[in-house]
């Protein structure tokens, strides 16, 4: 009986074993199998999402290339900025992240998270980015406290940095964050969303050549999305720099002299077509649209009526007034109407037809030919020359003279003007073309507009004997180590339709306008130098004889623009100067001035030497 019960227990435990042994056994197979479906069948895709966890690559950007004048004054570089972006895979839980980043930066947790949630479309392991440029003392606190702000990112991004406020805005231009159209459009390759590009002016036209091209690294980063080691570097490429034509100095005294006006001055190298200064007034200070701006900023710039965000020099579109003198003369001597020895006589006033036609001297001028005319301005001179050559050839001359078609110079949004024609006015209007429009045209009045920059061309090639030079902005663009990779070159546009002896006899009245003691220029005059030029000012409304509405009486902004067109020295010129000064009613005493200046401080720059 005992041997029985010795056996069933040994069989019992038999049993237990097996049973035991087998559940073991099923439990190392399904371990096994497990193992084998994880690394064979799903390994390579759990060792891409491991080596995501810890290895990612990081976007760096290039630093954008700086921007000189002439002589290598420094106008535009970059400066450090702090950039707060945040990885939604890394930063969990992502509400008490968010609560202790906001106490640091200084934003509403509320519109943090907005910010998260209007971009949450993209990747978790992409950066989110929550605020632009910090400062020092967010950085600090954010850096102390990084182990508590899991997923939180600190970029330090170049930001362009206008080093002198409203410097040449209108010619230098501005930067302003890329938008879905832009990076749509295929132009900007290199660009991704939050990158900045250039919106206007030569930060715009030579936005290839600065934008530089993006480098990017391998780090591998910790639980918390911190990096702890870089892995592989691939260094961005910096921005070529862009060398101007202005002279700084020129151009620091234009802004000085058209300070609490609005108008605009350019400055020319009349052999070579390089811009030495572009003003126009009123400026504003292109940090804020790097910066970022608030609603109200914006909104004061663009309801300003005096036009603020407008390049007067090349979209200011003015009539020219009697600087227009010029051309009549020019197409009345070319086309033999008048010679130097043909007078009329101006009693202060000319009639054709049933109407009669003023002369800006009610006194008249006297017996005058075209240097005296030009020399004094006198208006009955040219109505009769303006007559005799009709509108037509009026035109042709002036379009030959480069008004109504672009400069071409190298900035955005340049207006062509108007030269009015018989054609012109027929099919605008419907109505016939009438004499005496044509008198007013032939003193630079009734439809004529004309740029500033259209009349400095003009100016500069009657300075140079009569080439028409394409206006150039760009010295030269050089590599950040110094190579030069564009020089630029001058650029013959065309003609002036005159021969020598126009040339000669238009040269000795602009020189007469400035140093005879009637030239309507006289205040242009600088002792030692000879300076030639021409006055103009052109109405914005019609005269009229009502003593209430006399020039005097008014309202500022009907009151008329001043023109001064100069060059110097009259023998050997070196710079053409234009100037508009909105409203200033008399070029001889509001725009002959700042002219003045302009050519005083460019070629007497020496002698001003303290």
């Amino acid at each position: 009986m005992t041997k029985y019960l010795k056996t069933a227990d040994t069989e019992w435990y038999k049993q237990r074993v097996i049973r035991a042994m087998f559940c073991v056994a099923g439990a190392f197979f399904i371990l096994l199998i497990r193992l084998f479906y994880l690394q064979v069948i799903q390994g390579e895709e759990l060792r891409r999402l491991s080596e995501n966890n810890c290895i990612r690559l990081q976007s760096t950007e290039p630093s954008r290339g700086m921007i000189f004048d002439r002589n290598g004054t420094l106008l535009v570089d970059n400066r450090p900025s702090f950039d707060v972006s945040i990885i939604l895979k890394d930063a969990k839980p992502i509400k008490d992240t968010i609560d202790k980043l906001s106490k640091y930066i200084n934003v509403s947790a509320s519109e943090l998270m907005s910010k998260i949630e209007n971009n949450r479309t993209g990747s978790h392991y992409k950066p989110i980015p929550l605020k632009k440029d910090i400062g020092r003392d967010a950085l600090a606190a954010v850096e102390v406290h990084k182990f508590d702000l899991p997923g939180v990112v600190i970029d330090v991004k170049s930001r362009r940095h206008y080093i002198e406020r409203q410097r040449a805005a209108h010619l230098i231009g501005y930067l302003s964050e890329i938008n879905s159209q832009e990076l749509e459009s295929g132009k900007y390759p290199e660009c991704k969303g939050g990158d900045y590009i250039g919106k206007f002016g030569v930060e715009k036209i030579f936005e290839s050549f600065l934008h530089g091209k993006r480098g990017g690294r391998q780090v591998e980063v910790n639980v918390m999305g911190q990096v702890v080691r870089i892995i592989k570097t691939v260094d961005a490429q910096p921005g070529h720099n862009i060398y101007l034509t202005i002279d700084n100095t020129l151009q620091k005294t234009a802004e000085m002299l058209l300070k609490d006006k609005a108008g605009a001055v350019a400055a020319m190298d009349p052999n070579t077509g390089h811009i030495l200064a572009l003003t126009s007034a009123p400026s504003f200070d292109q940090n804020i649209f790097v910066d970022g701006m608030s609603h109200k900023q914006w909104e004061t710039l663009v309801s300003n009526p005096l036009r603020p965000l407008e390049n007067k020099v090349i979209q200011g579109a003015y009539p020219p007034a009697s600087t227009f003198k010029i051309i009549t003369a020019m197409a009345g001597l070319e086309e033999g109407v008048v010679d130097e020895k043909t007078t009329f006589y101006c009693p202060g006033h000319y009639k054709y037809g049933n109407r009669v036609y003023r002369c800006w001297k009610r006194g008249g001028h006297g017996n005058v030919n075209v240097v005296k005319a030009l020399a004094e301005s006198c208006d009955v001179f040219f109505y009769q020359v303006g007559q005799k050559l009709g509108i037509d050839r009026l035109a042709m001359y002036a379009k030959a003279c480069g008004l109504g078609s672009f400069t071409g110079i190298d900035l955005d949004h340049e207006e062509a003007g108007l030269v009015p024609t018989a054609a012109w006015k027929k099919r605008r209007t419907g109505i016939a073309w009438q004499g005496g429009e044509t008198l007013s045209v032939a003193i630079g009045q009734g439809y004529n507009l004309a740029t500033p920059m259209q009349m400095l061309v003009l100016t500069s090639a009657v300075a140079n004997g009569g080439a028409l030079y394409t206006p150039l902005v760009l010295e030269s663009v050089n590599t950040a180590e110094g190579s030069v990779v564009i020089q630029s070159k001058r650029r013959l546009a065309g003609r002036l339709p005159a021969g020598k002896q126009p040339f000669r006899i238009i040269k000795k009245g602009l020189r007469e306008v400035v140093n005879s003691s009637k030239g309507t220029g006289r205040i242009a005059h600088i002792d030692g130098l000879s300076v030639s030029g021409k006055t103009g000012t052109a109405q914005v409304v019609g005269r009229s004889k009502d003593p209430k509405w006399s020039d005097k009486n008014l309202p500022d902004h009907l009151k008329a623009h001043a023109w001064f067109v100069a060059y110097a020295p009259s023998e050997n010129p070196q710079i053409a100067v234009t100037v508009v000064v909105e409203h200033g009613e008399h070029g001889s005493s509001s725009a002959g001035p700042i002219a003045r200046e302009i050519i005083r401080t460019y070629l007497k720059k020496d002698e001003l030497q303290p």
